[in-house]
């Protein structure tokens, strides 16, 4: 693939549009029928190069990068699907239409993980809007700007951003004001990640000015500035042909000489996506400016359950100069009864997909959860005293001291997630379901999805 025959203009397909693109007329019926019909309760978006360069079109509707970005009938249930479709495609009442997709969003737990009711900071006794913390070191930022991507992962676990929902379920802050104030305020923070969406949707000159708000004096305890992008996938145009292109990369070098690392949290999701030749292109002009790229990514039934991939993926990521940073397990929102595997076989996929990497790439840590209490690993299956259990330990948690402490749970074959798990030896909760020492009331971890009263924290 050269650079002449890919698209130099941004060209995105929504719902609206997508029949305007050569592709739509080689699908069948009834694909095209999901593609009208799921994605009035899940966002659609994708672009010409995801289109002509990734999606191989002989293998659709297999193939894993179509089955990542275009909405399938079995994302809902038989009897959901059945009743959208008579509203979208009868010509329905309004209304209704409204009212059944906005019934579908809320049971798909649009917001895991103590988003809205326990990472949402304050400052002089307001809540921040665009901004979470919940961890002690890391302060997440939602630039207004940054709220949308190049083309759109049907798995993600930040669709409610853009998907029409109500406000008070979306992340946004209008400019950075609130985040250096609140920054000044906590000292022992040391890293903003710039999220969204996609920050790198933006363009240079806007991007810039919030690099610019992270760099004055009275910040500088903060020392790793990160951006999680899809760019580096979906549109690596951003870093090499796009008219900002350089001037980007010349903001990260800015970054790397004030001292501070410039880390890009690069998600990818298929080795597909780092075969072209400008998305290798992309990650070396990126380490070519000092900043580190991280690998990252969740494992996805349906779209990469090939330990091969992963290897793949990585290997390739370490030869360009990326650093395999996590395999994360597929969240409890959205569409997850469709995309999630059992603990148990994710972690034999990455086992296997671990076993067949250098050293180098084997800094990849997972698979790992994100849930209420913080970031868990599944570190394997294990007998003691005869009974099977998981391994599991934080990565990362609300409390720092339970961070790498190890604790068990019974072995359930067809678990997703950790609230459906149980606490191995006869416990009646895990050590974490309680903690007086965290500001914020830590809640048992079967009751989080469901918690209904905001309840903030400042700084945990």
């Amino acid at each position: 693939m050269s650079l002449e025959t890919l698209p130099d203009k941004f060209k995105p397909y929504t719902r609206q549009s997508i029949s305007q693109a050569r592709q739509w007329q080689w699908m069948a019926p009834e694909l095209r029928e999901a593609v009208q019909v799921v994605s009035h309760v899940l966002p659609f978006r994708t672009n010409a190069y995801v289109m002509d360069h990734l999606i191989d079109w002989a293998k659709v509707p297999d193939d894993p990068i179509y089955r990542l970005t275009f909405p399938h009938k079995d994302m809902l249930p038989a009897h959901e699907y059945e009743h959208l479709r008579d509203l979208v495609l009868g010509g329905g009442d309004a209304k209704a239409l409204a009212a059944t997709v906005q019934a579908i969003r809320m049971r798909m737990n649009p917001h895991p993980a103590g988003q809205l009711t326990h990472n949402v900071p304050q400052l002089n006794g307001e809540p921040l809007r665009g901004l979470q913390h919940k961890y002690r070191e890391t302060v997440l930022f939602f630039p207004s700007s940054g709220q949308t991507c190049h083309a759109y992962c049907t798995f993600c676990f930040r669709w409610p951003q853009f998907a029409g929902m109500d406000g008070d379920l979306k992340f946004d802050a209008r400019d950075t004001d609130q985040l250096v104030a609140y920054l000044k305020a906590h000292p022992d923070v040391t890293d903003v990640l710039i999220t969204g969406g996609d920050p790198l949707i933006m363009n240079t000159r806007s991007f810039e000015q919030i690099i610019d708000a992270l760099l004055v004096p009275e910040l500088g305890h903060i020392q790793n500035i990160r951006v999680g992008t899809k760019s580096v996938a979906y549109w690596p145009q951003r870093f090499v042909t796009d008219k900002d292109a350089d001037d980007l990369l010349r903001v990260f070098e800015r970054v790397v000489k004030s001292g501070k690392n410039m880390a890009v949290m690069g998600h990818y999701n298929h080795a597909a996506e780092l075969r072209p030749e400008i998305a290798q292109r992309a990650v070396k002009r990126i380490v070519g400016t000092g900043a580190t790229l991280r690998m990252q990514g969740p494992l996805i039934r349906h779209i990469n359950e090939d330990p091969n991939s992963w290897a793949e993926l990585w290997t390739t990521g370490v030869k360009l100069g990326a650093i395999p940073y996590y395999m994360f397990v597929e969240r409890d929102t959205g569409p997850s009864e469709y995309f999630a595997l059992p603990l148990a076989r994710a972690h034999e996929v990455f086992q296997q997909a671990y076993s067949q990497v250098s050293g180098l790439a084997r800094t990849v840590r997972g698979p790992s959860m994100s849930a209420f209490p913080g970031k868990v690993a599944i570190d394997g299956v294990v007998t003691i005293n005869g009974e099977k259990l998981f391994a599991l330990q934080f990565l990362q948690a609300r409390n720092p001291e339970w961070v790498r402490k190890p604790f068990f749970a019974k072995y359930v074959p067809h678990a997703t997630w950790l609230d459906q798990l149980q606490p191995a030896f006869g416990q009646s909760k895990f050590f974490f379901e309680s903690d007086e020492q965290l500001h914020a009331r830590v809640i048992p971890i079967k009751q989080a999805r469901h918690a209904a009263a905001p309840q903030l924290v400042t700084g945990t």
